[in-house]
Formats: structure tokens, sequence, C-alpha cells
């Protein structure tokens, strides 16, 4: 029988029927459209951009803390900042100005000494993303899908390096994750923006990764009353209701709220693979004067997905049409909820203190089979039966104390804070046979899976407490930026089973130090150096725990942006070297174990764009080159190009509102990425995975054009792999099948 993948077919779906519809879930959000929707709209706002704008929190605290979601910064101007000249018919979508993300305080982008972007909320829904790795994919810099389809996880790298278990802050605390499947997985309905910080962040964050970080800004109540129902069909039976209110309490205009939530059921392509999630994420902001400010963030949120999803491959590297998934044993459920707030208190013009907590907590129980060979007649599969239950419990505090300071010429901006953060982690692994599958009749649930045995039990635990103090020191219009940060990290690590413990120390130095120039014209060179440190949590399959990451940094760049602050412009090249990075254990078939590798060094550079140019178009684009080679490491990979890396990638987004004439109302966008080829393992030796261009599209209708009464009503579809390209990616010599094409119709009311 022929074991090969065949082009533009996805093994599975025909082995089951495609589910249809589910009636209680459609009556359901029926029902809910039906009763939020009034006869009447009661304001006027229904497009796209008017919507985003009303998800930007209150800026009246914006000496602390000033929004980067789709508006410019509202910070008080320096007198050598250039003059903001209004443009007409422009309106302030794809393009924010500033960010938090990069340096802890609010700093122009332009101003900023590394390569920043912004995923402005306008984005996400212009391209309704479903996942964090869709939101990151037209970054530049970023590599999405390396492991193509993967509902598991939200995987992404950045300039070369991972960035998923080690680069995720969220509202500016990182966000935990464990070696083997337990994350807190982004719903990205639930975010106002995202910030991507390309290049070592560990001077004010500490523990991160060397190739970047990515803050999730959630979303937070706003004075603006907000109203907004949504519901979403697509491609393989998704099914998707979304809402989100906020405003102020009619008794108490002190407090506001808001209330962001999800209801998702859905397939996926690979049957025995669901999709399936339920968000719910409440919020209050109590603020009794304009100095302070007390927010409190709430989410849960569950997960179902599968356990495994990839396909046999045999022992020449071909990917067959066999996949591990069984509906009998299948499943990767993940349970995941968070308590926090932001504190804010401006003591005097020039000196005001932020707090930051929050505690995690999540579970996860995984039941996944794998194959391990098949029969010489080719009539059966010998397969295995695997289990990974795991708890991850969290608590972040950061402590910043922010002064303000002008001596003659020279103003500063001085950052001083000290961190903490604990993470207790426990697993177990469970192993044993399952009974073969007849490739005859692909007997798939039709057999019963017994339970396997559990072989280990281990838990991790790790306390970090890190200082760090910033200054940006402004001269006319030189900006001089230096980070300094130091961190104490304590890892206790063991196994029941073994009857084994490990206890490791690790402290180190972290810095940065950035020259900005920023000219008249709205040019800005300038140059950086920056170094990471990212002790972690686990151990490889045979009980040896990692040594820390480290790496460091050189990046020179040109940013332009014009005085309409429209365009933003940005031009980088860097040098990387990160020692000791772990990868995806080749010997491994669940995917499950990593392994460290020496070093890799990692040179390259990046053109991005990003505007909003008027007369209903905003776009962004970029390219990237990447150099990757491994310096150090085992005798088959030294001097090669680790797996999976293209040297090219490139992307862009155009985005078009008719906001007259006949096609008044009528939104459109068209995206196209480009991924060049890679090796497919990390000796280079066994073949490169094909380049490919990926298209996206959407189209949208705002009802008001119709009609004054349909005032924030609007019908959207957005479609994902356009073409849809079938092109298999290998990764460790491990082989992935891609995403496929997907369509989702939506219908969103805000009121």
């Amino acid at each position: 029988m022929d074991l090969t993948m065949e082009p533009d077919s996805y093994a599975g779906n025909s082995c089951y029927p495609i589910k249809l519809a589910k009636p209680r879930f459609v009556v359901g959000m029926v029902i809910i459209l039906a009763a939020t929707v009034p006869a009447e709209a009661r304001t006027a706002n229904g497009n796209l951009s008017d919507s985003a704008q009303q998800n930007v929190p209150d800026t009246t605290f914006a000496k602390v803390r000033s929004s980067s979601a789709g508006k410019p910064a509202q910070s008080r101007p320096h007198p050598a900042t250039p003059e903001i000249i209004s443009v007409k018919g422009v309106r302030q979508n794809f393009l924010a100005s500033s960010s938090h993300a990069g340096t802890k305080t609010d700093t122009p982008l332009i101003e900023t000494p590394q390569s920043v972007s912004v995923i402005t909320r306008t984005q996400l829904d212009a391209r309704n993303v479903q996942t964090l790795s869709d939101a990151l994919a037209y970054s530049p810099g970023v590599r999405t899908n390396i492991y193509g389809f993967s509902p598991r996880l939200d995987q992404f790298i950045i300039r070369g390096f991972d960035v998923t278990n080690y680069g995720v802050y969220r509202d500016g605390l990182r966000q935990p994750v464990t070696p083997s499947l337990l994350s807190f997985r982004t719903e990205p309905y639930g975010l106002d923006s995202i910030t991507v910080v390309n290049g070592p962040a560990s001077s004010t964050y500490g523990l991160s990764s060397v190739g970047g970080m990515v803050d999730l800004e959630t979303k937070k109540p706003t004075e603006k009353r907000i109203n907004e129902v949504q519901f979403q069909v697509g491609n393989f039976s998704r099914y998707q209701g979304e809402f989100d209110f906020s405003g102020q309490l009619p008794s108490d205009r002190r407090f506001t709220y808001r209330l962001t939530g999800l209801f998702r059921d859905s397939d996926t392509q690979m049957q025995a693979v669901p999709d399936n999630r339920i968000y719910i994420a409440p919020a209050f902001t109590f603020k009794p004067d304009e100095n302070t400010r007390l927010t409190v963030l709430t989410n849960f949120q569950k997960d179902r997905t599968g356990g495994s999803m990839f396909n046999y491959q045999t022992t020449e590297g071909v990917l067959t049409n066999i996949h591990y998934a069984d509906p009998r044993w299948n499943n990767l459920d993940q349970t995941t909820y968070r308590l926090g707030y932001e504190f804010e208190h401006r003591f005097t013009n020039f000196f005001s203190f932020q707090q930051n907590f929050r505690y995690a907590h999540g579970d996860s129980n995984a039941h996944y089979l794998y194959i391990s060979g098949i029969s010489d007649d080719g009539t059966s599969a010998t397969r295995r039966a695997g289990q990974v239950r795991e708890q991850l419990n969290s608590v972040g505090l950061d402590n910043q104390a922010k002064f303000d300071v002008k001596t003659g010429p020279v103003t500063q901006k001085i950052l001083l804070g000290i961190d903490y953060l604990f993470t207790d982690y426990r697993t177990s692994y469970a192993d044993g046979s399952a009974p073969s599958l007849n490739l005859i009749t692909l007997n798939y649930g039709a057999q019963a899976i017994p339970t396997p045995s559990v072989y280990s039990i281990a838990h991790a635990g790790q306390t970090q407490v890190g200082v760090y103090l910033q200054d940006q020191i402004r001269f006319q219009r030189w900006l001089l930026t230096l980070s300094g940060r130091h961190d104490w990290v304590t890892t206790n690590s063991g196994n029941y089973y073994s009857h084994t413990s490990q206890h490791q120390h690790d402290d180190a130095f972290s810095g940065r130090v950035g020259l900005t120039y920023h000219s008249a014209i709205g040019l800005a060179p300038y140059a950086s150096y920056a170094t990471s440190f990212n002790p972690t949590i686990g151990e490889t399959k045979n009980g040896t725990s990692f040594r820390p990451i480290t790496g460091n940094q050189y990046e020179v760049g040109l940013k332009y942006q014009p005085l309409s602050q429209r365009l933003l412009v940005t031009a980088a090249a860097f040098d990387i070297h990160q020692n000791h990075g772990l990868m995806t254990d080749p010997t491994d078939p669940t995917g499950i174990y990593q392994i460290q590798r020496g070093q890799v060094r990692s040179r390259g550079f990046e053109v991005s764009a990003t505007g909003d140019i008027g007369y209903g178009f905003s776009f962004n684009a970029s390219y990237t080159y990447l150099d990757l080679k491994t310096m150090k490491g085992d005798a088959s990979t030294q001097g090669k190009i680790p797996s999976g890396m293209p040297a090219n990638t490139a992307s862009g987004w155009l985005d078009h509102t008719f906001d007259s004439g006949v096609l008044k109302g009528l939104g459109t966008g068209f995206g196209i990425r480009y991924i060049g080829s890679s090796f497919r393992g990390d000796t280079n030796a066994t073949g490169k995975n094909k380049s490919m261009f990926l298209m996206d599209a959407a189209v949208r209708y705002r009802f008001e054009a119709v009609s004054p009464g349909l005032r924030g009503l609007q019908l959207a579809v957005n479609l994902n792999n356009l073409a849809g390209r079938n092109i298999v990616t290998c990764q460790a010599d491990f082989c992935y099948r891609p995403l496929a094409r997907t369509v989702i119709g939506s219908i969103r009311y805000n009121w």
C-alpha cells in the first residue's frame, strides 16, 4: 500500500465522517445575539477601526502608563521631539507609536534602541487571528508554525531562537511554562495588543530568551462604554461565540469594569483532535483620584485538543499518511487561571511607583499514542500509549520606582525595580503497550487502550529574585539608555520514582547599553549591546538538569517616522551568540523531551514598515535575512545550520476600507508570507524543506452604509492559507503536516 502523503490531502479525514453542526451550541448563540442586539443602535460605533479604538484602555494616568495599542503616546513631549502634523483622512489603526515592553517605561518606539514592533487590536481584528502564532505571523524576525499543524502549543521563534518557553510575558510579568506540554495558551480575543521585542530583554525582565520577548497586553477596563458580541462559523465544524463589555459603574464612576469571554466548539483538520475552549476574563479598576489606580485582572481558561497530531515517519524520513491520533486515547485537557493586579500611584511630578502581581495555576492531562514500527508485510502498525499529567503554580511580583529628573539641558528617566518569581512544577509520565493498528481497515477508535504504567514522577521548583536599574538620559536629540540587572536563581528538582534530587544555584548580571539620535526630520539611528540569562526548569530524558542559557547581542539600526507619525520604518542588523540552548530531542518520538546544544550564532538584518497612510489604507510589511550556524556542539552539527530555520522570510498585509461611494462600508485585506527553504536536520545531510508562499485574505462589510439603524453591525470572512498549500516541513529530522486552509465567517455587533 502507498504510505506517502498525497498532495492537498490531509491524512485522517477519510477515517471518520466530518461532524455536523452542534445544534444546541448554534441555537444558544443565536439566542444570545438576539437578546443583546437592540432594535436601534444607541451609539454610532460599528466600523472596525472605531471598535478597535474603543478597546484602548483609559489613559488618564498616562504619565505613568499609556496605551500601546492603536494610539500615540500621551506622555509629555520632550522639547526635542518633532511637532506632530495631522493628516486629513487618516485613522490610527495599524500603527502604535509607543510601548512599555522595550524599557518598562513609556518610550516611543523610535527612541527604543532595539527592534520593537506592536500588533494593535485593529491588526488582530483585521486578520481575525485565532492563536498567538497567527498573531505573530506578520512580525519581523518571527518564524511561526515551524512544527506545522500543532494546536497543543503557541510555538514561535525570534531571530532563530525559541521564545515560546522562555520569552512570553503577560502585562509585564513572565508567563511560565513547563518543559513538557502544559502552557498558559493565549486567547487573542482577550488581548488589547502584543509587543514583540527582538533581541535580549534580560536587563529589565530577567529570565528570558536571547532571541527576544513577547509581551501580551490584556484588555483592561475602560471609561468609555464597550458592548460587543460576535459569532463565528468556520470549516472543520468550527463554532465560536465572543463577548466584550466594559464601562463605568453607574453608582460610582471611580469603578470601571470589563468582562471578556469566548466559547468555542471545533474540530480540526485531523480527526480525534478538537480545538475547544472556554475563556472568561473579569477585570475591574478602582481610581480614587487622578494619581492612583488599582486594576484587578483575572481569567479562567479551559482547553481541549489532541495529545498527538503527528504522522508516522519511516526510518528513511518519509512522512506517511498513517496518523497517531486515535479517539480512544488522544486528548490534551488543560485548565488554567490567573489572579493578579496592577497598582500605580504618582507621589509627585517626578516620582511614581508601580507594583504588578499575579498568581497563576495550571493543570494538564495528556493521552497520546505513537507508532513504533510497521510490520514487514505493511498490514499493521505497532503502537504504544503514553500519558503525561502536569501541574504548575506560579507567583510573580514586580516593584517599580520611576523618577523623572531634569538637570539643566539633561533629562533623565530613571527606573529602579526588584522582582520575584516562584514556579513549582510537577509531572508524571506513563508508558505502555497498545493494540496494533490494522492498516487495511484503519480501525481507529475500535479498540480499547489499556491505561499505561507510570514510570516517572518528577518535580521542580524555581525561585528567582532580580534587582534592576535603568537610566534613559536625554541631551538635546541624543538618548543614552543604560540598563543593568542582577538575578539570583535557585532551582530544586527531583524524581519520586528514582529517589533522586538536585539543587542548583545560579546568579548572573545582564545589561544593555544603547545610544539613539532622534533627528528633526524623523530619522533615528541607534546602536546597542545587550546580554541575556535564563536558567530553565526541567531535565533531559536521561534525568540530567539543564544548564542556564546565556547569550549576547550587538545591534545597529535606523528608524524613520515622518512628522505625521502615521508611518514607522525600521531597519536593524544584529549579531547574536547563544550558549546551551534547548532543542527537541531527535531520539524522542513523542516530541516531549529536549536536549541542550553548545553555541549557536545568529547574524542577519530586518526591515519592516507599518503605517496608516490615509484614504482607508493601512499596511505592515517586513523582510528578515538570517545567517544561523552551530558554533559548538556535537561533531555532526558543528559548523552546520540549525534545522527548520530559513535564511529568508518576508511578509506583507494591506488593508483597505471604503469610506465613500457605492462601496462605502466594504473592507478588504490581503496578506502574503514567504518562508524560504531550510534544512530538515541539524546535520544538514538529510535534505531541505521547500520554500513556500502562503496567502491570507479578508473581506468585511459594515451595514451602517445601508442604514444608520444598523450601525455597529459587521459581517466578515477571513481565509488563511488561501491557496491550500500542503508542504511538509521538518525540524530535527522529524516532519510535520502543514496547517490546512481555514475559512471563518463572523458577524459582530457593537453598540
